[in-house]
């Protein structure tokens, strides 16, 4: 992208040229490992783990642990899991392809309503590409103001204040600081529980059998980050009620439980693979599976929930498994995000009237 830069008619003749002034939109997500083999595994993994957002042990004791044992094992395993749903045409995992994508399409709708003077981008909170890259990137591009859109409906410290953390860390090394905003949590936006049951209810009724549950899978977090103050479980918890009603359903047609459960601690229940185990053991035997804290398909998804999680299903006795792919780059997402961002640029921006928006 080239740079444009303002004219000054009352500076000096040897004053630094400055870029013409835009706005920067970053939406960003988790983050990628830049390839399945060991040592790009391993370094993702200690970035992701060393986050004391993530891990909150003390230093000195986790640490040793992390860098000794769990990173001497865990690539072989994740190294693994990653290869089975490897974006091999490319040579990059699905997430980056998925936020790629979301960034090209955000880009055209937002343009079509801004114009030229919003710069869109995304980034990854762990792996590339970085945060701090694409925030310098976009300083000197001429962005005196950003907004960073953690791509988290739920709120958690170790998800969305993590990613905020990566862009103030950022200015830290900035001589002339951006104004910054970050968007809010949306597990309660309309528009976002319209998308995910457009999206139910689309993949239902492409399937040749009715499910006799629908469960809504998120990430888990341990249960002691919930007693510690953080809302991310009753954020789950009121999205799956939303959805529940958009849908129009009964109790018991939607039900919510939470996967990825790593260390000894307890976590937020019911576990995702007792919880599918159960329903199959109950005489529940077809049933299909969304994850609506997810904004893009991921090694969770696409590994755990479509090959750990029907593997467990089927061998406690299921039938029918079928998992509803996350948002991605749908065009009621995109639509969502840029609503989102529209209301969070107000007062930067002049608002395009209501039928631009819609």
């Amino acid at each position: 992208m080239t740079k444009k830069f303002m004219a000054l008619p009352h500076a000096p003749e040897d004053h630094p040229p400055i870029p013409a002034q835009k706005i920067g939109v970053l939406i960003s997500n988790l983050g990628t490992p830049d390839d399945h083999s060991y040592w790009p595994i391993r370094r993702y993994l200690s970035e992701f783990l060393s986050d004391h957002r993530v891990i909150d042990y003390p230093k000195w004791k986790w640490q040793p642990i992390l860098q000794l044992i769990i990173l001497s094992l865990r690539p072989f395993k994740s190294g693994a899991a990653y290869r089975s749903i490897w974006n091999h045409e490319d040579g990059e995992s699905p997430l980056l392809t998925t936020s790629r994508a979301q960034k090209i399409k955000l880009e055209k709708e937002l343009n079509s309503r801004f114009g030229d003077q919003i710069i869109t981008d995304f980034s990854m909170r762990y792996g590339n590409p970085s945060t701090p890259s694409r925030i310098e990137q976009m300083i000197e591009m001429g962005c005196q103001r950003i907004l960073h859109f953690p791509l988290y409906p739920q709120y958690s410290a170790s998800t969305t204040a993590s990613a905020n953390d990566a862009v103030f860390k950022t200015l830290l090394k900035s001589r002339w600081q951006p104004a910054i905003r970050t968007v809010a949590p949306y597990f309660e936006n309309e528009d976002y529980i319209g998308a995910l049951a457009h999206s139910v209810t689309r993949h239902l009724q492409a399937l040749d059998y009715k499910p006799d549950a629908v469960v809504t899978s998120y990430h888990g977090l341990p249960k002691r980050y919930l007693m510690e103050g953080d809302p991310y479980h009753c954020h789950c918890c009121k999205t799956s009620r939303l959805l529940k009603q958009k849908l129009g359903w009964e109790d018991g047609q939607l039900v919510t439980s939470f996967q990825s459960i790593f260390g000894r601690e307890t976590w937020l229940q019911p576990y995702t693979v007792d919880m599918v185990a159960s329903l199959a053991r109950e005489g529940r035997r077809r049933i299909a599976v969304i994850a609506p804290g997810f904004s893009s398909d991921c090694i969770e998804t696409l590994e755990e929930i479509q090959e750990e999680i029907k593997e467990v299903f089927m061998d406690a006795g299921g039938e029918k498994f079928s998992y509803i792919p996350c948002l991605n780059d749908d065009d009621d997402h995109i639509h969502m995000m840029a609503n989102l961002v529209s209301e969070n640029l107000k007062g930067w921006v002049k608002q395009p009237s209501r039928g631009e928006s819609e």
